[in-house]
């Protein structure tokens, strides 16, 4: 299976087994070729492992390091692959055994197929054809669990140059949905035929309502939560006090020889008022490298959206801004109402936020950027510093993805730092957490690196 050339292939994905000896008693040394099934069985039919873990058979560890290596004189193993594992193989072969640089092309074969598995030189590749590609995700849709699915399917776009492919509807019928893939059809919106445009929504209609339903109900329940407890009054019921701020609010009249305190001012809750009492502004930074953040601040908004205690606006720019609020009832139509890429003006983009922004001291504004200014040199610092001055409570999230930290302009984060503006990476489940602290204006939980 090694190339004919002396460029070595990029490895399968694996996890850090010890290489020395293939038969050592070691876990599954791939997250792809552990969920692959048995040559005498389909993956549907495989059993699921008992807990504790039997040892695993010498042949099996054999069976997984073949298809991890990848086959050809030097993988040591000396097994050959025959039914299912060949056609296992042949999928991971058409995606993993060339040179990046091949660009699609194969260097052992111009072939579409995805091989025999056998070991001997063989075809291997996508090829360009759609019928082609189209086969190969209905086999590792087979052979593998989703998220392996969608691992795989995000190597084949940015290794083989398969972005364009995902304009054709059987194409985008047969993959598996996940917010990058959001992302990159966002991305060619306008490259997209009109045939394509109703399979393109309806992909991200699944995604979006799958993030939904992960993340709304807790969000809901937090941020109600939040803006309870932030409304404050010095006649409580009973089952509203706060007990902590009271007590704290008493320490003077602390009678140590009782060891108690005299609680002549209660601070509790107010109950929860029926009109709107805090107002969030999200401010997104479209740029290519944000499509991850802009899929999951769409949802966001919209749950945010759907509270009628919160006034929510959201705000999508790059050298030009556009506010998107009026759609916030359908995430879709927000989605596609943005364009990824482009050059970035932050400063124009809080601007246009401060100028609708009517009471500051109940507002939040929350801007989702790696920081990178084409506008305004100091205009980003600037405005922020005006905002808080004016009692606006500003968040600045470098990432709002399951990504981790991007890069991101470490001068101009620690210009918002030194103005009690920490800028930080947060993932959606984190979220609702971040947005109940700067509600009720107490330190944000923010993670560690």
């Amino acid at each position: 299976m090694a190339p004919t050339t002396s460029a070595a292939p990029t490895p399968r994905p694996s996890g850090d087994p010890s290489m020395s000896d293939p038969t050592a008693s070691a876990p599954a040394p791939s997250a792809l070729v552990a969920s692959a099934p048995t040559a005498s069985a389909p993956a549907a039919s495989a059993p699921a492992p008992s807990t504790p873990t039997p040892p695993v058979p010498a042949d099996e560890r054999l069976r997984r390091w073949r298809l991890v290596l990848g086959g050809g004189d030097a993988d040591g193993t000396g097994r050959v692959l025959t039914g299912t594992d060949a056609a296992v193989d042949g999928a991971l072969a058409a995606l993993y055994d060339r040179h990046p640089d091949d660009h699609g092309h194969d260097r052992t074969s111009t072939s579409t197929g995805t091989g025999t598995g056998t070991g001997r030189s063989r075809t291997a590749g996508l090829g360009a054809s759609v019928p082609s590609v189209v086969r190969w995700l209905g086999d590792i849709r087979t052979y593998f669990p989703a998220p392996v699915v969608q691992v795989m399917q995000r190597d084949a776009i940015d290794r083989l140059g398969l972005a364009t492919l995902l304009l054709e509807p059987e194409m985008l019928a047969a993959v598996e949905p996940d917010v990058r893939l959001v992302g990159t059809l966002l991305s060619l919106r306008d490259a997209m035929p009109e045939t394509t445009r109703e399979t393109a929504r309806a992909v991200v209609r699944k995604v979006a309502d799958d993030l939904e339903r992960r993340l709304a109900a807790r969000t809901r329940a937090t941020l109600t939560g939040a803006l309870d407890r932030s409304a404050r009054t010095s006649r409580p019921r009973h089952r509203d006090i706060d007990w902590d701020r009271t007590i704290r609010a008493n320490l003077k009249n602390h009678l140590p020889e009782h060891r108690t305190v005299v609680p002549e001012r209660l601070v509790g809750h107010a109950r929860a008022a029926r009109g709107v009492r805090k107002e969030v502004v999200l401010c997104v930074d479209q740029s290519g490298s944000m499509a991850a953040s802009v899929v999951h601040a769409a949802v966001f908004a919209a749950v945010l959206a759907s509270l009628r205690t919160i006034a929510t606006r959201l705000v999508v720019f790059d050298t030009a801004v556009a506010d998107l609020t009026d759609r916030l009832d359908d995430p879709v139509d927000v989605l596609f109402g943005t364009r990824l890429g482009g050059g970035t003006d932050i400063d124009r983009a809080l601007a246009h936020c401060q100028a609708g922004i009517t009471r500051p001291a109940d507002t939040v504004v929350v801007l989702i950027s790696d920081l990178y200014e084409g506008g305004a040199r100091d205009g980003l610092t600037k405005r922020v510093a005006a905002m808080k001055a004016s009692g606006t409570q500003v968040v600045v999230l470098l990432a709002l993805s399951d990504e981790g930290t991007p890069a991101y302009d470490r001068d101009r984060a620690a210009a918002l730092a030194a103005l009690g503006v920490p800028a930080f990476a947060c993932t959606p489940d984190l979220f609702p957490e971040i947005m109940a602290a700067a509600l009720e204006k107490r330190p944000l939980p923010i993670p560690a690196d």
